[in-house]
């Protein structure tokens, strides 16, 4: 264990539908971001550089490449003798015969015995699908000084999205005093990241019971931090200053991607003193034609480009042919837009073909455009 005794559990199960197309084979947490990325990178690199070394993933929907990827645990420096990342699928069986977490807390229960193998004095939850940098130990630290059972990363949001959130009101001295899960008519603006840091054993204790009961959707929003606060347990809300975005809908991924573009973007990817590390690809240098013309765009090693890039992302060997314009979009992995063709506002899946001389997207459309399957051109 870590000098914190705190171990760390990534929710990484969740079905991801609002990623339409790119979840179908992959897990959300496994979804590729800013060029060489995947999701998960994140919360993993974030447990690395804030010196907890053993983390629990709990996987479920779609998970072989997802699992895969984090089972070596080197890739974040997970995988000494003391250290490693473990991959942990659902064990209880479902009504239709599967194995299956039945909510945000049952995927916890189940893993009881593997986290008091470790003996912790404290359980940092995390969600997968978030892209953002933090030191959990700053995080550990307040909820130490706070003596709280319970402490909820918040941060504000603009007053119109906050239905969209679990909302956590407080009083004066950050003590957590109501929780709204997705209100109609929210009180605060001040959302939970679905970041907690619990004292295990009272968590234990409230998951034990959770297990009885039958009336409980085992829920961490619908009746675990309700049982918490239902019980006058201490929690408190730690305000996080930086960079966060929920990339659970393609308009969101597309805005996180876009956000490395800026001048001075809170999330910088080059930080030597926070680093997000992923794995290495094996593959040629960018290839930059001599006709070729790029305004402000994140190009990864392996990209080819004889065409315009106007305000993209181009993650590892994605292609624009010689008169292609990309515009204010999105190439993953491999994905190809051939000579002629025009991409605006668009999220293009990894290796999907853009034909020669097709359209795709529109500089007015208000949502952005994903394309998942090859697009024809002309013959």
């Amino acid at each position: 264990m870590s000098q914190s005794n705190m171990l760390a559990m990534i929710l990484a199960g969740g079905r991801g539908s609002r990623l339409l197309d790119l979840t179908n084979k992959v897990a959300k947490p496994a979804v590729s971001f800013g060029g060489k990325y995947r999701i998960i990178d994140f919360p993993l690199s974030n447990c690395a550089n804030s010196g907890i070394d053993v983390v629990g993933v709990l996987t479920q929907y779609e998970s072989v490449v997802l699992n895969s990827y984090v089972a070596a645990g080197g890739r974040w420096g997970l995988d000494t003798k003391d250290s490693g990342v473990f991959v942990l699928p659902p064990r209880e069986k479902a009504d239709e015969g599967f194995n299956v977490y039945r909510g945000t807390a049952d995927a916890i229960s189940q893993n009881i015995d593997f986290i008091d193998s470790y003996n912790p004095d404290y359980l940092l939850i995390l969600s997968g699908d978030h892209i953002y940098k933090m030191d959990y130990d700053d995080m550990l630290n307040y909820h130490k000084a706070q003596n709280a059972e319970l402490t909820v990363a918040v941060r504000p949001v603009p007053w119109k999205e906050a239905s969209r959130f679990g909302i956590m009101n407080t009083d004066g001295n950050g003590t957590i005093t109501e929780f709204q899960e997705k209100p109609k008519e929210p009180k605060s603006n001040l959302a939970s990241m679905g970041i907690y840091i619990f004292t295990w054993k009272t968590l234990k204790k409230v998951l034990l019971a959770d297990m009885k009961n039958p009336d409980s959707s085992h829920d961490f929003g619908n009746d675990v931090i309700p049982e918490f606060l239902n019980t006058g347990k201490k929690m408190v809300a730690y305000k996080f200053e930086g960079y966060w975005k929920d990339v659970g809908t393609i308009d969101s991924l597309w805005e996180a991607n876009m956000d490395l573009l800026g001048k001075r973007s809170e999330l910088n990817m080059d930080d030597p003193s926070w680093k997000i590390y992923t794995s290495d690809a094996s593959t040629l240098p960018q290839l930059i034609g001599p006709d070729a013309l790029i305004d402000r765009a994140y190009i990864t090693q392996g990209c080819i480009v004889f065409g315009e890039v106007h305000h993209s992302v181009l993650f590892t060997e994605s292609q624009i042919g010689e008169g292609a314009v990309v515009t204010d979009s999105v190439l993953m992995p491999g994905a190809i837009v051939e000579a002629g063709a025009k991409v605006t506002r668009a999220l293009v899946a990894d290796g999907v073909r853009i034909g020669k001389g097709a359209v795709v997207g529109s500089a007015d459309s208000e949502n952005i455009t994903l394309v998942a399957k090859r697009v024809k051109g002309e013959e």
